[in-house]
């Protein structure tokens, strides 16, 4: 009973972290604003500098190529600075390259706008590495994927605002992309001085590696030892991978299939970014109750299933699979990456560092883009499929495990 009243979903050892959890939390759904806007500039792009799928698919490559190349960089900041620091400097990124697609509109090339991206990647990998396991470490272990999955919510906010206004803006005006960046950054940089004066209370761990940690090597060495930490990182790339894609997709394949048109699709799309924040706000309040790693299955399975009936091809059915996709799936990362990083105590910011490598997995969107200019657009899907079939087998081999001890026990 008294454990009870010192660990909680926002308090550990009577400590109460519901501010922090709180100012934290609106960071979320910036980086879900930033992300989704790259689903309707794919077919934004294709429409105004007329390029291919597979040419619009470097969108993606770029942001997410941010992600891989900045992501052990940012774990080492933060290990050394801390995550106010880390949360600070990611946000001046952010806003500087959003603030630079008024130049980028005036250029009117691709790769102009490419550049933009890629720095904008980087500062949300900063905002990201410093926020996920921030998140985790709020409160009792034991809640820390339904307070993650509870703060994920809030990025799936964001992408469904942006879906929305954005794609309205742009398809049913054809009006500039650089009004919504200009608005975002300058919301961006108030928030980065927001945060340059506010305290973050800083977790300490007592197991003889938080001096270590701010240097980096070391720690990144013993990550490697911890198995669940290493299938993690498989499951969470193999997520990255189907997710995104998915998005990226989206509007291109709806609209091809004849469907609807474009200015539909973002509406749509948005509605399936609904069915996602719907997820993770319920699936964050039944992992209160349902263990984790049985909730993975679940929704793993659930995401097979759906995937399989948009490779069937049958009309409004395969739409009806990939609305149910966005369902299911919602819960994915942010339980993933908790069960990951989870007993790694002054491990966790390094591990964190490595699983904000995934989001490369964007860049399987590529491949998504060749095959279906070299076939037709139902049979890109195979690779979300094979996607979720690794997810599901990590939440699997997890219940498994937790079975195994409590039998020990």
């Amino acid at each position: 009973m008294n454990n009870n009243r010192k660990n909680g979903l926002f308090r550990t050892n009577g400590v109460s972290y519901v501010i922090p959890f709180v100012l934290i939390t609106t960071l979320f759904f910036l980086w879900g604003f930033a992300r989704a806007i790259l689903d309707v500039l794919n077919k934004h792009f294709q429409n105004t500098l007329d390029i291919s799928i597979t040419e619009s698919s470097l969108i993606q490559v770029t942001t997410y190529m941010g992600y891989f190349l900045m992501a052990i960089p940012a774990g080492l900041f933060i290990n050394r600075f801390g995550y106010r620091r880390g949360v600070v400097f990611g946000l001046l990124l952010f806003g500087i390259g959003a603030l630079l697609f008024v130049p980028c509109t005036e250029a009117g090339t691709l790769y102009a706008f490419l550049f933009a991206l890629f720095i904008i990647g980087c500062g949300l990998t900063f905002l990201e590495t410093a926020a996920n396991p921030y998140v985790t470490e709020l409160g009792a272990k034991e809640t820390a994927s339904s307070r993650l999955n509870l703060s994920q919510s809030f990025n799936g906010l964001g992408c469904l605002f942006a879906t929305f206004a954005v794609g309205q803006w742009l398809f049913g005006s054809e009006g500039s992309i650089a009004l919504p960046y200009v608005i975002l950054g300058l919301v961006v940089l108030v928030i980065a001085a927001i945060f340059a004066k506010v305290r973050l209370p800083e977790i300490h761990h007592n197991d003889g590696l938080e001096e270590k940690a701010k240097y980096g090597r070391e720690p990144l060495k013993k990550i490697w030892k911890h198995k669940f930490f290493v299938y993690g990182l498989i499951a969470l790339l193999a997520y990255e991978v189907a997710e995104i894609s998915i998005n990226s997709y989206f509007i291109n394949f709806v609209t091809g299939q004849g469907w609807m048109d474009d200015k539909t699709a973002s509406v749509v799309l948005t509605g399936a970014l609904a069915f996602f924040m719907v997820g993770r706000f319920g699936g964050s309040m039944i992992m209160r109750w349902v263990p984790a790693e049985k909730m993975l299955l679940i929704c793993g399975c659930g995401c097979v299933v759906c995937t399989m009936l948009v490779l069937m091809n049958v009309g409004m059915i395969s739409l009806g699979g990939l609305l149910g996709i966005y369902l299911f799936e919602a819960i994915m990362f942010p339980t993933i990456f908790s069960l990951a990083v989870r007993d790694l105590g002054s491990l966790t910011k390094s591990a964190s560092s490595i699983l904000m490598m995934t989001p490369v997995g964007g860049c399987g969107f590529l491949l998504v883009g060749i095959i279906a200019d070299a076939t037709d657009l139902v049979v890109p899907f195979i690779i979300p499929l094979l996607g979720y079939i690794l997810v599901s087998l990590f939440g699997f081999g997890l219940m498994v495990h937790r079975e195994d001890a409590g039998k020990q026990r």
